[in-house]
């Protein structure tokens, strides 16, 4: 199987089909934070607006119990990260990492981000901390400080393949992506957002399978719709108001089968069960006041 080192912006750009690419096992372990100092103490964006001082603790942890059980109900293994004093955001765990597999040598690591958000900086030291106590490699990136990366807010991992979809344009810079492709030794498409209420990659982009994928088609540049619709061949189309208040796009499929969802997104739930997912709704509501909901609280891991 041949390796491709690139970063894609258009479909012309191009000289690789999936089949092509390594194929590599789904991860089967799931990281969450534990809530105990989630809040919303600040505003990065545009969702956290009003909300400060605005959340319902118990409620919150509640919900969150709920998204750990859902994951449990399925079969996924959950691992617990403590929370920190003094970081409400770090309960957002998709964000400190991005979690590799590299198929040629059996590599397993993380790299670690470099936030955009100063507040959130000091989150990234206890993951690295975590995962280098379980035996993983932790990779940094060059260290310019005009190079942010936020882990798998923005970088997706096609499923089923040694491939990477790169948001940026808010939180990750796209130079980030060179240096990743270089390190891991594989192809990445790259999508630019623009749209504040997608700050991140994924709230307007859902990987479900190696062909399907939930997405808000306004949330995308011409040039990145077209790369999705090339490279997936089931693009379902989450409706707008869904999408955006509704956080349908940052759902989760950890098993190609089970899609965790926000409760409420009733039409992007009825297109899931045509396309033949399960949708499990859970209630993340005090959490989108700061700006995500499943994919976000979670981060996956092999």
């Amino acid at each position: 199987m041949r390796t491709v080192e690139s970063l894609y912006r258009s479909v012309d750009e191009l000289d690789f089909t999936l089949e092509e690419l390594k194929s590599v096992a789904l991860p089967g372990r799931v990281l969450v934070t534990s809530p105990e100092f989630y809040d919303i103490q600040y505003v990065i964006n545009r969702h956290m607006t009003d909300h400060v001082g605005g959340v319902d603790y118990a409620r919150a942890f509640s919900e969150w119990h709920g998204l750990k059980e859902a994951y449990e109900r399925i079969g996924i293994q959950v691992h617990v990260i403590e929370g920190k004093p003094g970081l409400p955001d770090m309960v957002f765990c998709a964000n400190q990492t991005l979690p590799f597999y590299r198929p040629d040598d059996n590599r397993k690591g993380v790299i670690l981000s470099e936030m955009h958000a100063k507040e959130r900086r000091r989150e990234v030291d206890y993951f690295k901390e975590y995962f280098v106590a379980r035996g993983y490699e932790a990779l940094s990136l060059s260290g310019d400080v005009s190079v942010t990366f936020e882990g798998m807010g923005d970088a997706l991992w096609h499923s089923g393949r040694y491939l990477l979809w790169g948001g940026f344009g808010f939180r990750t810079t796209a130079e980030a992506y060179s240096e990743i492709s270089d390190t891991l030794g594989l192809p990445i498409c790259l999508l630019e957002l623009r749209d504040p209420d997608f700050y991140h990659l994924d709230t307007c982009l859902s990987i479900l399978d190696e062909s399907t994928a939930l997405i808000c088609t306004s949330a995308f540049q011409p040039e990145g719709l077209a790369l999705i619709r090339s490279l997936f061949s089931r693009v379902l189309e989450a409706p707008e108001k869904e999408a955006r208040s509704g956080f349908a796009c940052n759902a989760h499929c950890p098993d190609r089968r089970h899609v965790l969802i926000q409760e409420g997104c009733d039409e992007t739930k009825k297109m899931l069960i045509q396309a033949d997912f399960v949708p499990i709704e859970l209630d993340t509501s005090e959490y989108m006041k700061s700006g995500g909901s499943v994919f976000c609280m979670k981060q996956m891991f092999w």
